[in-house]
């Protein structure tokens, strides 16, 4: 469980990057403020500064839909184990594995 969550931590710590870089050079904000941006499209919050270029609005948009995206694989990388844990306690197998034939 604990490799998930370092797997997981990492994809979110790159996808926080990608947007740092993008907020500051697309928007031309400071390394601060593209932190603070990229932070809240990551975690669903929205944005916080006003966006003025026609790039920084295009990359604001294409973030936005790829932090959902990563988000949802977050949560699946870190949910999975505990997933297949509870599906083994109560015995729920694929249909295509069924030993019982």
């Amino acid at each position: 469980m604990a490799r998930h969550v370092l797997v997981a931590s990492a994809i979110v710590a790159a996808s926080l990057g990608l947007g740092i870089v993008g907020y500051h050079v697309t928007a031309g904000l400071t390394w601060v403020d593209a932190l603070e941006n990229a932070a809240m499209i990551l975690t669903g919050m929205g944005p916080v500064s006003p966006l003025s270029t026609n790039a920084a609005k295009i990359f604001a948009s294409a973030y936005a839909l790829f932090s959902g995206v990563v988000f949802i694989t977050t949560i699946g990388i870190v949910l999975a184990p505990a997933l297949h844990r509870l599906f083994h306690r109560f015995h729920i197998a694929d249909e295509g594995n069924d030993s019982s034939k």
